[in-house]
């Protein structure tokens, strides 16, 4: 591991506890507008699906009555801060559907905005200090997974459900008041409790969407448990045993510790997180509108023979393998992860929203039969992870052959989602929840610039 002159952990409380709205660049503002946006719409949309109402069930059983909001619910339900923010943060995330910084592979609003936006509304704070509290965590959680470099996939960890401790913890501490000494104190005891395994990559579990949420639970904990005198270690990173040596192990010597503290309050690394076109694993992004192009070229789909799908090598573990399950997922939440499937759709319906992952589409025979001739291999050129590229190549009965390649998919880098790609999303995730009148209310105030309070936000997330 390359050396940082101090405790990563207090750098970061540094710049956290100093950072002012005054501070926040205007194009980073309207950034962050547009990803809390799209993130508290997806929030909406996961209501509409099963899994959302059995989930929400459990978290109320388990916790415990209080003033912050779940989305989609009215007052009377609201819950204390910690079991809001673990409801809130499974909503945002439950689809997959939320945004990615390509560098850290992590889902970096997700890791912040449950916190903030729990907190916040129960100290009722300005929306200008959940903007910089959610900054402040976005730039923790994005720095911590571009050092890691992949490492935590590699081992089998969910980055999101390992930074989203800390970045949460941040957040929460920075609402609170922390100083610098205890919101130090509040990452070295998220330290404890940073897991998320992704054993669910077998079998379509639900856990993955669980643990954003879990991180905002734990980070409120270990910003109150910091604010109250308890004592957590002052290098909960780069720490003999602590997370990069516990959790990489053989790889913990390739962590860039320098990069973590470089440039913070000058660089902005969330400038380069990217809100999703396509609600399925990013990794799949290139090769889903790589055969969305090929669809709309004409080609006959009745004529494919086979198909090769190239995507970065590191990706082939988690969306392409095995490729018999990967070939017949039995969950919408497998199809999230199967480049066979996605593609599969593409080329044939030249269209994946989330109308795609229905029941009747993942048992439609069309669609199993092309994913059955779909191949998968790395790519031999790419520029992983900083963009999730990916070709498809069609062969025909004929024998002829067509190809499609996207070095830079769509929504990252300068392919970003303008605020009209974004509006038109959040129309489509909440209008599946609430009506017209509703999405327009919403869409109004946060999208609005000017003084507001985080209630008359939260206010509009309640059903009613």
């Amino acid at each position: 591991m390359t050396t940082t002159p101090q405790p990563i952990a207090r750098a970061l409380a540094e710049f956290a506890c100093a950072l002012t709205p005054a501070a926040l660049p205007d194009a980073l503002r309207r950034k962050a507008t547009y990803h809390i946006t799209d993130a508290l719409g997806l929030g909406f949309a996961a209501r509409h699906y099963p899994f959302a109402g059995t989930t929400l069930t459990g978290i109320v059983a388990a916790g415990s009555p209080g003033e912050a909001t779940v989305i989609g619910e009215p007052a009377a339900h609201a819950l204390a801060p910690r079991d809001a923010a673990l409801a809130n943060g499974f909503l945002m995330h439950g689809l997959d559907f939320d945004d990615t910084h390509p560098l850290a592979i992590v889902h970096p609003t997700v890791a912040c905005l449950p916190a903030a936006l729990a907190l916040g509304e129960t100290l009722d704070a300005d929306w200008d200090d959940l903007l910089s509290a959610y900054v402040a965590g976005m730039e923790t959680a994005i720095r911590l997974g571009i050092a890691v470099k992949g490492g935590l996939h590699h081992v089998g960890f969910h980055a999101t459900g390992i930074v989203s401790h800390f970045s949460s913890a941040v957040v929460a501490g920075k609402l609170l008041g922390l100083d610098v000494a205890q919101l130090t104190s509040a990452q070295g005891i998220a330290a404890s409790t940073a897991a998320g395994v992704q054993v669910f990559l077998e079998e379509g579990a639900w856990t993955k969407r669980l643990h954003p949420g879990w991180g905002a639970l734990a980070g409120i904990t270990a910003a109150q448990l910091a604010r109250h005198g308890f004592a957590g270690p002052s290098r909960p990173y780069e720490g003999r045993f602590a997370l990069f040596d516990s959790h990489l192990q053989a790889h913990a010597n390739d962590v860039d510790l320098a990069s973590i503290t470089q440039g913070l309050g000058e660089t902005w690394t969330m400038e380069g997180t990217a809100i999703k076109p396509y609600p399925v694993c990013h990794f799949i992004h290139g090769c889903a509108e790589a055969a969305l192009h090929l669809n709309a070229s004409g080609l006959s789909v009745d004529d494919i023979e086979s198909i090769v799908c190239r995507l970065p090598a590191p990706t082939l573990p988690i969306v392409a393998e095995p490729a018999a399950a990967k070939a017949l997922p039995k969950t919408d939440y497998e199809a999230k992860f199967s480049t066979h499937f996605v593609v599969a759709a593409c080329l044939l319906r030249g269209r994946f929203g989330l109308a795609e992952l229905e029941d009747a589409v993942l048992q439609d025979r069309a669609i199993l039969a092309l994913a059955a001739k779909v191949r998968c291999e790395a790519q031999q050129q790419c520029d992983f992870p900083r963009y999730f590229s990916g070709e498809v190549t069609v062969r025909m009965r004929d024998g002829a052959t067509h190809s499609e390649h996207v070095p830079v998919n769509l929504g990252s880098g300068e392919r970003a989602l303008d605020a009209r790609e974004i509006e038109t999303k959040f129309r489509g995730t909440v209008g599946l929840t609430l009506p017209r009148d509703r999405v327009n209310a919403l869409l109004d105030m946060l999208m609005a610039g000017g003084k507001r309070k985080v209630r008359a936000v939260t206010k509009l997330l309640q059903a009613v």
